[in-house]
Formats: structure tokens, sequence, C-alpha cells
């Protein structure tokens, strides 16, 4: 079926203004045309953030003037995207697909490698279009949400679904789990109204099993952290563990990333027989591979090392953004000699090490098919 670009992102706009102006949370708009903008606004039409009437109308109601310093944010903001897209995204792709390609078949080394190097992959991908949307809106005077927040450095599943496509997730959460009952109608309606939110979030994605089973992962991934939360704090205090001293942050950051890793070998996999085959994979990983055997994953000896640093890279800068906020405000507050000394080792960045040129296959945006 030839489908709409984007008609999953304005369906849901659509969606969430009709429910807004029945609630009486916002104003229906008096102008048409202005509605038509507010739905087709082309920097997050193709692949969102999935935006809020509430967020997007009022700004578009005020008078365009141009602004230098919000377009040189914007730019800088483009300028992360491109980075996050040419250089980390698209270069991780090149030992993921490899693998995944082979549903298996490389071993469970391969499997676990392919998934990690996916999980950033699929960051990047999503996060890097999210900030090229953001800059160019900027840039023309409007401010869209933010879409992810450090996600990794979640210590539970719960707080990577805050900080995960934090537009699709508060849409779920407002115009689907609160009308459900959310967490007023008891535990057990509780656990329900979570898993039906995950399924359904499963087969926005795509109808398919493979997204229905990580939909439903997640869901149980949700149920059962609340369910054993209260033991798991018992379990904390009888270690005499502090729950918020690093080694334990430390446990529950890289457990959560564990169980969000699994998850997305259904998300990457053709379908869930090749799924099925990389967790059998997993399950029997056998003797650490060669030089030889690792090279045959699809990446040369400077690819992979530059792929190291490149999620290192990525890591240390969500660990900044923790910590200290915006990243480009911060560097646009610096001396204009640092400015441009910054934003100049970025161009260069995309220009020696961006995947693109002769023999490169361009990769458009992951979510571009969702």
């Amino acid at each position: 079926m030839l489908l709409p670009v984007g008609i999953s992102f304005y369906t849901f706009q659509a969606i969430g203004y009709t429910v807004d102006v029945y609630r009486g949370s916002v104003s229906a708009e008096q102008r048409f045309w202005r509605y038509l903008l507010f739905i087709s606004f082309f920097p997050q039409l193709v692949a969102g953030p999935i935006e809020r009437s509430g967020n997007i109308l009022p700004q578009l109601q005020l008078p365009a003037r141009f602004s230098y310093e919000r377009a040189k944010s914007g730019l800088v903001l483009m300028l992360w995207g491109y980075i996050q897209k040419m250089v980390v995204a698209d270069r991780l792709a090149l030992l993921a697909d490899t693998v995944y390609a082979q549903g298996g078949a490389l071993g469970g080394w391969a499997t676990a490698t392919a998934t990690v190097l996916f999980c950033f992959e699929l960051y990047c991908d999503f996060s890097s279009y999210t900030d090229i949307a953001r800059g160019a809106a900027r840039i023309l005077g409007v401010e869209l949400m933010e879409n992810f927040r450090s996600p990794f450095l979640s210590q539970s599943v719960a707080e990577f679904w805050r900080n995960w496509h934090i537009s699709l997730s508060s849409f779920f959460r407002d115009y689907l789990y609160i009308p459900l009952g959310g967490s007023r109608r008891g535990l057990a309606r509780t656990c329900v109204n979570t898993m039906v939110v995950f399924l359904c979030s499963g087969l926005w994605h795509g109808a398919a099993w493979t997204f229905v089973a990580w939909g439903l992962l997640h869901g149980l991934y949700l149920v059962c952290g609340r369910l054993t939360l209260p033991l798991r704090k018992r379990l904390y205090t009888a270690l005499r563990v502090p729950y918020g001293c690093l080694p334990a942050r430390l446990w529950r950051t890289a457990w959560t990333f564990a169980l969000v890793a699994f998850s997305m070998i259904f998300f990457r996999a053709g379908g869930m027989d090749a799924a099925l085959s990389m967790v059998r994979s997993l399950l029997r990983p056998g003797a650490f591979p060669g030089r030889e055997a690792v090279l045959a994953w699809g990446m040369d000896g400077p690819d992979l090392l530059l792929s190291a640093v490149c999620v290192a890279a990525v890591v240390l800068c969500d660990v900044l953004r923790r910590r200290w906020g915006s990243l480009s405000a911060r560097l646009l507050q610096k001396p204009l000699a640092v400015q441009w000394a910054v934003l100049l080792a970025g161009v260069l960045t995309v220009a020696i090490f961006g995947m693109y040129g002769e023999g490169y296959v361009e990769k458009p945006f992951i979510y571009f098919q969702f």
C-alpha cells in the first residue's frame, strides 16, 4: 500500500487537537489555514516530534520576526543532528545491518555487538532527525518539544520511556493510558492498562509480530518493575546498599540498558523467525571471536575503532547534558572564538568522518518507515 508521507505523525497531531478541543484544554482554531499549518508544519511532518496544539498554535499566532541569536542556535542544533546521523548512526549501521541480515548465523557475540550498536544507531538516527527538525523550526521562530533526554542513562524502563520518544510516549499516556483509568483503579487495572498501551505502541510501529513482541516486552518490563519495586528496595536494605549510591545507580542503568537492548532484537529483526534465531544465538555465544571473525561482521578496523569512539562520545554528551542541561545553549554563552572553533570542528567532523560519497548507499532516517 502507498501511504502519504508522515501519515502516522500528523494523524496523531490531529487526534490530539480534536481531543484537546473536546476537553476544553485548548480553544478551537478559528483560522483554517493556521490549523493546516499546525498539522503540516514541514520540519517535523515526516518523523515528529508529535506536537501538541497547545504548544504550536500560540506560536503560530505571533508575528514572525527574524532573530540572529535564534537562527544561530537553530543551526548549531542542526549541525549536531547531522553529526549524529552521518558520522554515528550511518556508521553503526554497517555492522548492525550485516549481522542482522544473517539472522544469528554469525554467533552470539556478533548478535550482542550488533544489538548494542543498533540501540545507539536508532537513538542517534531518530534524535538526529528531531534535532534537525527542531533547529529548522527554531530558525523560523517556532520551538518544538524535546523528544529525547539521555534515555540510555535511565535507571528503570519506566524512566527510559519518560526520556525516549517523549512525544509518542506522552501522547499514549495522555490520550490512552489516562482515559483507560491510568493508575487510579487499582494495581490489576494499572497493569492491564500498561499492557494495552504498549501493545498499541508496538502496532503503531508496524503490523508485524516482531513489533507486537517488542511492545509487549516493554509492557511486561513496566508491570514487573512496578510489582517488584518494594521487594527490590527491601533487598537493597538487607544488603545494606544505599539505593542512591553510585554502584547501585550504575547497576540499574546497565540492567535497564540490557533489557531495552534485548527488546530491540525484535524491533530490528526482519521477522519473528529471525528474531528468535538471534535470541537463540545469544544463549550459545561460544568462544570469543578472533580478529578475522570480527572483521566479517561488516566493519574494518578503523571503522570499529571510530564506532567505539562515537558511542563513547554519545554517552559522554548525554552525561554532560544530564549535569549541565543544553550543551548548545552553553556553547553559545562562550566567547565568539570558542563558538567558531567548536562549530568548525563539527563541520570538519561531518566532512572527514561522515558516511557519504562514491560507493555509499544512502540510508534514510529509520523512523521514515513509521
